[in-house]
């Protein structure tokens, strides 16, 4: 259900509008989490790995944050833990649950993983209300308040309201919805809403959604959708009158901002580096951050950001970067010029390149992972995986204090060697740190040792 081409007729995008009517959903009192134990997960791994990790908690992973003296990525191999899922495009767990995962199906259910078999019964389902009838829309973010299991609260961000044609205008919905109240299995289907975003077209959507180790909710938005990122005279990556081409980083727990007061504008957004950017804004210059995440550990930032015609990138962000940046679409794709096609200068132009890229022989719609931060496979620690939905390749690399210290290597060979596991919508982690594979012909899978 991924972006694999720039097809899609373009159009103009005006700026993107927040629209806070949604009924008031109640956040759950104190509340008892189903499970305890530790997170299903592989044993063992490979010698010559320092096994002296300090742990620490990041987001609700408890995370082993010394990574491995081992400079090569172990051999791996992908285990199943879930099959006939409907459309799955991600998987997470929520903060201090050991025994269930969550896993989102594109039509607008979430089920529920538990101690390795699925539930029947979804733990969300919206379908009412989700609109799906082009491959990238649909239910497609989900993150639990890092306060989960004390408020209950949960976000979601789905399409809706799609009209006529074959790449559909719509509007996209970050909403709050809450655990049922003495029902751990199931939420109550009552939302409300916290942004309303005019999309022109139906792919480049983004939606991945993310609390950062500050508290505040991270959103990825695509430039809008068609082809090359067409809208006005500079396109949506580089507005910043639109939210579109961006991530957005609001304050959820406030209610100070937005037509009906639905959230709080943080400090430090993008808006205090050019006062004409609209205040939710964090990071501009992204042209479909489908998904992207936070190390456990120290905060860093991974985009995955799905290519044009060029090349398929990994964006990074070091946590210790106060302010956002400008990843550089559709002035560049990558590492290189893109509209104008030459002329391009990254420093002079205040972008910042991405770690890692590979042309689009090699893949067409780059799937952003995680750093793997568990105990399973210690070898592995600290690196960052991710892999492509359409070649169905695998990649690691490792970044240590902001310098990347092992370049993107392939790792297809040793993971993936038939690429039978193919369609990757997304990575996961649970709470111990250990990471996980959605297909979305049905399948999860947990990263093993071999």
């Amino acid at each position: 259900m991924r972006d694999v081409s720039g097809g899609g007729g373009a159009s103009s995008s005006g700026p993107s509008g927040g629209n806070g009517a949604g009924d008031q959903s109640g956040a759950g009192a104190s509340l008892s989490l189903a499970g305890s134990g530790s997170s299903a997960s592989n044993s063992g791994g490979p010698s010559g790995a320092d096994a002296s990790a300090d742990a620490a908690v990041v987001g609700g992973v408890t995370a082993e944050c010394v990574s491995s003296l081992v400079s090569e990525i172990p051999p791996l191999q992908l285990t199943q833990i879930a099959t006939d899922l409907e459309q799955p495009i991600y998987i997470t767990q929520a903060p201090g649950d050991a025994s269930r995962l969550f896993v989102i199906e594109k039509p607008g259910r979430v089920r529920v993983i538990r101690d390795g078999e699925l539930l029947a019964e979804a733990f969300l389902d919206i379908t009412d209300r989700v609109e799906s009838p082009v491959e990238e829309m649909g239910l497609l973010g989900l993150v639990f308040h890092p306060h989960y299991h004390d408020n209950g609260l949960f976000y979601v961000t789905y399409s809706t309201a799609a009209q006529t044609g074959q790449n559909p205008a719509h509007t996209e919905v970050l909403a709050e919805f809450a655990m049922h109240p003495g029902d751990p299995d199931h939420a109550d289907s009552i939302e409300r809403r916290v942004l309303s975003i005019a999309q022109p077209e139906g792919n480049h959507n983004g939606g991945q959604l993310q609390f950062g180790a500050d508290g505040l909710l991270y959103l990825g938005l695509g430039d809008g959708g068609g082809a090359r990122d067409a809208h006005g005279t500079i396109g949506n990556g580089q507005a910043l009158d639109t939210w579109l081409g961006k991530m957005l980083r609001i304050d959820v727990d406030a209610r100070s901002a937005g037509p009906d007061h639905q959230y709080g504008i943080p400090a430090g957004n993008y808006s205090e580096i050019d006062s004409t950017a609209l205040p939710e804004i964090w990071s501009v210059g992204l042209r479909n951050p489908s998904r992207f995440s936070f190390d456990a550990c120290n905060g860093d930032l991974y985009i995955g950001d799905v290519g044009q015609e060029g090349r398929e990138e990994v964006d990074f962000h070091p946590a210790e970067q106060l302010h956002g940046d400008n990843f550089g679409w559709r002035l560049m794709e990558a590492e290189t010029c893109f509209d104008p096609a030459s002329g391009c200068d990254a420093p002079a132009q205040g972008i910042s390149l991405p770690i890692a890229s590979y042309p689009r022989v090699t893949g067409q719609c780059v799937t952003g992972g995680y750093v793997y931060r568990g105990l399973a496979i210690p070898a592995l620690r600290g690196a960052y995986l991710y892999a492509d939905y359409l070649s169905a390749a695998f990649f690691a690399l490792r970044v240590e204090g902001g310098t990347v210290v092992m370049p993107q290597v392939e790792i297809t060979a040793s993971i993936n060697p038939s690429r039978n596991v193919d369609d990757i919508t997304s990575f996961g982690q649970d709470n111990a740190g250990e990471l996980y594979v959605v297909s979305f012909n049905g399948q999860v899978f947990r990263i093993d040792a071999q």
